[in-house]
């Protein structure tokens, strides 16, 4: 019998998919500027990334996509097998629903089984305990342990929390745990005043996950019965214009940028913007349910060979420097700047 913990998860993938939108760019408001002259092959150019004690052989990994389920557990095994052969670092999606439900560890589990020394990163709710942020890292042997703040989805969503203390608990796990914590939206974006409270919370990690990719309010609102929330189905701070609000901090925090990411310039973007990873989730699920396994793995070779095509056309031999670079922004970006008072 599907439990409606498992039931919930099997509708936010097949949402997830039914919203995904191929043929829109959320990134479209930046361009590189042609470096007609590089002096160097593309054979010399590294895609090494570190995220503290991580350390990626490609800047861009899963992000959380599934699990909680019987079906979202093939989804998980299929993406380990894939990081496994690709060498991606892959995150799980929230495992709360195996902390409360111990049938559903396995559908997470397998991913450690199938990747024994690949990256794996956590995932639960920032309303959970230190308790519950050990035993999450401990189900799948983890690298890193990524809490996820979610409150505009959790309002949305009809069986949602409506009481928050993520402040508290942060700063507890953060504290305690002996891994790497990384603190992620889901894809509503973070201001400068959020960035600041987490970094006074001790927080070294920030996924900023902004909107443009997959929308948990339209995705929550579709569940709701008589769907009267669409109004917010544009809710928040894009992944840009997030990367734009964390440039204060970036000499304070290492950032990681998800949220709508759907090709190797789109990657490169984020990196120039000063992500040290990006993550990859909504494009890479509509890549498992529409194309074999031996397709994706070939697509994300595809994606390594791109990305090193944009640094070498930009005279970038690696990240550090791909991360100096500068980009024209659209009028409207030079107007959020302008009036969020950043400085670019």
């Amino acid at each position: 019998m599907t439990s409606k913990h498992s039931h919930r998860k099997d509708e936010h993938v097949s949402l997830a998919e039914k919203f995904y939108q191929a043929d829109t760019d959320s990134f479209d408001q930046v361009r590189f500027v042609n470096q007609s002259l590089p002096n160097m092959a593309i054979n010399e150019i590294t895609l090494n990334a570190t995220l503290g004690t991580l350390h990626l052989t490609t800047p861009f990994y899963f992000e959380a996509i599934s699990g909680g389920s019987e079906r979202t557990k093939q989804l998980n095994a299929r993406l380990a097998k894939i990081a496994e052969q690709t060498n991606l670092a892959m995150a799980v999606g929230s495992q709360s629903v195996a902390l409360s439900d111990p049938s559903l560890v396995e559908t997470f589990r397998v991913v450690r089984q199938l990747n024994p020394n690949g990256i794996v990163i956590a995932n639960i709710g920032a309303n959970h305990s230190v308790k519950d942020a050990v035993a999450a890292v401990r189900m799948i042997d983890a690298n890193a342990l990524e809490i996820h703040v979610n409150v505009a989805q959790e309002l949305i969503m009809p069986e949602g929390d409506r009481t928050f203390a993520f402040v508290d608990r942060i700063g507890e796990i953060v504290s305690q745990l002996a891994v790497p914590v990384i603190v992620k939206e889901v894809g509503f974006g973070m201001s400068q005043k959020t960035i600041q409270q987490l970094i006074n919370l001790g927080v070294q990690y920030i996924n900023l996950s902004g909107r443009g990719g997959t929308n948990f309010a339209k995705i929550e609102n579709f569940r709701r019965p008589q769907k009267e929330m669409p109004y917010l189905q544009n809710w928040g701070l894009t992944t840009i214009e997030s990367l734009l609000e964390s440039r204060p901090f970036q000499k304070q925090a290492t950032f990681i940028a998800s949220g709508g990411v759907k090709s190797p310039l789109d990657v490169a973007k984020c990196l120039a913007l000063g992500s040290s990873a990006v993550g990859v989730a909504g494009f890479f699920l509509n890549q498992l349910i529409k194309h074999d396994d031996d397709e994706i793995i070939e697509t994300i070779h595809q994606w390594q060979y791109g990305l090193k095509a944009i640094m070498l056309m930009l005279g970038c031999q690696n990240i550090t420097a791909l991360q100096s670079q500068k980009l024209i922004l659209s009028p409207e970006l030079m107007t959020f700047i302008h009036q969020r008072q950043i400085t670019y």
